[in-house]
């Protein structure tokens, strides 16, 4: 089995208000920073997979984040898939 790291990047679908995203726009303009516009907020999440290759990592961490980790209703998501490699014994 080897070892991965997913960084998972997920955010509200384009078609979606992200009211949170608007606040810190506004914010920043606020702030005298008018060249910020299209602001979203989104969440990183990272995690470790074991498998046997990188099709199987990636096909879990697609599962994990259709089933659990995202709404698939409201939230578009993507990841890159990193192999760690092991650590050998001194």
């Amino acid at each position: 089995m080897k070892t991965y790291t997913a960084s998972i990047t997920v955010t509200l679908r384009r078609a979606i208000l992200d009211v949170q995203g608007k606040a810190v726009e506004n914010a920043l303009h606020s702030l005298h920073m008018p060249g910020f516009a299209d602001v979203r907020i989104g969440k990183h999440i990272e995690l470790s997979i074991q498998a046997v290759d990188a099709d199987s990592a990636s096909s879990a961490v697609r599962e994990a984040c259709d089933k659990l980790l995202t709404n698939p209703v409201m939230e578009d998501y993507h990841f890159t898939l990193q192999e760690i490699a092991p650590v050998e014994a001194a």
